[in-house]
């Protein structure tokens, strides 16, 4: 018995002995395919050591960074206010902020004079120290403190501002700036990545990224020219007057204002273009001034109705409502009710399209201007004057009255007297009927006639008095569009009333 027991004994030990390395095996085996080794186990991976790769736009962004933020600055202003003025407060100092944004609630200082502040940014455009900024950042300032992003500080000297597009050069004493190249505002298309870098709240060389949303936005309210390149990158205050780049590092826009309903960012930023920017900047650095091309019309939009009555085949150009006398346009053969639909070479879209197109056209310059009269096409040539500051309010773009209505019923008119023409601001000269009475809720009134309105047209025929408008009017069929000629206090407008 002892032998058999003997012979047994080992052979359990050996059986035992496999179980075990076989489970071993099997644990390793699950570990291995469950990755349940603890995460701070050495691995020799060289390859998970490395940080994790920049994709080619990030790293294009971080170039771009790099080589702008040193060409943007912070100003900062000081002004002195007068005892009984509001005392802003942070963040409100930023001029931006309180013209944007609204004011803060009133809150009264002690009675005496005071030193308020502001903040807002800069663009370096010349390495010898020309500043590229917003009027509203410098606006009224006794003194302005330019830092650059290595700290240094220096006085900034106010070339020129021009308030009509919000913008101002400055100048400081400094050689060899690092600056922003130039771009072509023109080709920026919608979609496009932009990169906005400026000083929002003070906080110094701040970049944002967004798309440009819109181009060649007009009457925001902003500034007298707009052509606002529209983005969504985050532009705060503090912001205004920086730098609106492209992904080739180039400047493209200068960072103005945003459209905000909360107080705060809400996706809509407006900038500048590059190509206004930069002939604004030109004019001031060079005359101190900005000299602008002047044509000498008074234009509106061409609504659909307009279109339909001078033959267009889309509500595009601008149509011109009056023609001041010795003007450019006048020597050149424009006429009243003109449609100008491309200006040296480049169509016309609308009337601000064109207002800006001639504003910065340079004095002296011949430029070819194809209209449509009586729904033909002509080409006239004009040469451009500059525009006399006493008509730099003139001359530009009417707001629109249009609305759809069906007939001239709801007016009443009489004949124009020399009392009644110097009342409304009329020349002795001016001929027509008045419209004495409009009724509340009458297509005249909805299309935007008023009482004082003086009717020198019906349908392109003159209108001396009431028996020709009487006459006109009556042949006017009930369902008939009627295309009025209209003078308000000394500016002319096409208005057309259709059923």
């Amino acid at each position: 018995m002892s032998d058999v027991h003997h012979e047994i004994r080992p052979k359990r030990l050996v059986f035992s002995v496999f179980l075990i390395i076989l489970g071993m095996v099997i644990g390793i085996t699950l570990v291995s395919e469950f990755r349940l080794l603890p995460f701070g186990a050495a691995v020799n991976d060289p390859q998970k050591s490395k940080p994790p790769a920049i994709s080619q736009a990030e790293q294009t962004f971080v170039e771009i960074s790099k080589a702008v933020t040193p060409a943007v600055v912070n100003i900062a202003t000081t002004r002195v206010v007068n005892r009984g003025e509001e005392a802003p407060g942070f963040p409100f100092d930023d001029p931006f902020f309180r013209r944007f944004f609204g004011d803060e609630p009133s809150r009264r200082g002690p009675p005496r004079e005071r030193r308020a502040q502001g903040l807002g940014s800069g663009v370096i455009v010349d390495p010898d120290g020309l500043i590229l900024t917003n009027n509203h950042v410098v606006e009224k300032a006794d003194e302005i403190k330019v830092v650059l992003g290595d700290k240094r500080e220096f006085k900034g000297k106010l070339i020129g501002s021009d308030p009509k597009t919000d913008l101002a050069v400055i100048r400081i004493d400094a050689k060899d700036l690092p600056t922003v190249s130039w771009g072509d505002s023109d080709k920026l298309q919608v979609g496009e990545y932009v990169l906005a870098i400026g000083n929002p709240f003070g906080l110094n060389q701040t970049v944002t990224m967004g798309i440009v949303s819109a181009v060649g936005r007009a009457n925001v309210g902003i500034a007298d020219y707009e052509d606002f390149i529209q983005t969504d990158a985050a532009i705060n205050p503090g912001n205004s007057g920086g730098a609106m780049v492209n992904t080739h590092g180039e400047l493209v826009g200068i960072n103005t204002a945003i459209f905000t309903q909360s107080g705060g960012y809400m996706g809509i930023g407006f900038a500048v273009p590059s190509n206004m920017a930069r002939s604004i900047m030109e004019s001031l650095a060079k005359e101190g001034k900005v000299v602008r091309g002047w044509l000498g019309v008074s234009i509106q939009e061409v609504t659909q109705q307009l279109a339909k009555e001078f033959g267009l085949k889309e509500p595009n150009g601008a149509l011109v409502s009056d023609v001041l006398p010795d003007s450019p346009a006048e020597k050149a053969g424009f006429r009243r009710g003109d449609v100008i639909v491309q200006f040296n070479g480049q169509a016309v879209e609308n009337s601000t399209q064109l207002r800006n197109l001639v504003a910065k056209t340079g004095v002296g310059t011949k430029a070819k201007v194809r209209v449509v009269r009586d729904k033909k096409e002509k080409e006239l040539e004009v040469t451009i004057e500059e525009q006399p500051k006493d008509i730099a309010g003139r001359g530009d773009v009417e707001p629109d009255p249009e609305a759809t209505s069906t007939a001239l019923a709801g007016i009443e008119v009489r004949n124009l007297t020399p009392e009644a023409a110097r009342q409304l601001g009329l020349n002795r000269n001016d001929k027509g009927v008045v419209i004495t009475r409009v009724d509340p809720g009458s297509v005249a009134d909805e299309v935007g006639l008023q009482r004082g309105d003086l009717i020198m047209e019906v349908n392109r025929k003159p209108v001396r008095d009431t028996d020709d408008y009487d006459e006109l009017i009556s042949k006017i069929g009930k369902d008939e569009a009627v295309l009025l000629l209209i003078n308000r206090q000394g500016r002319t407008m096409f208005v057309t009333i259709a059923p």
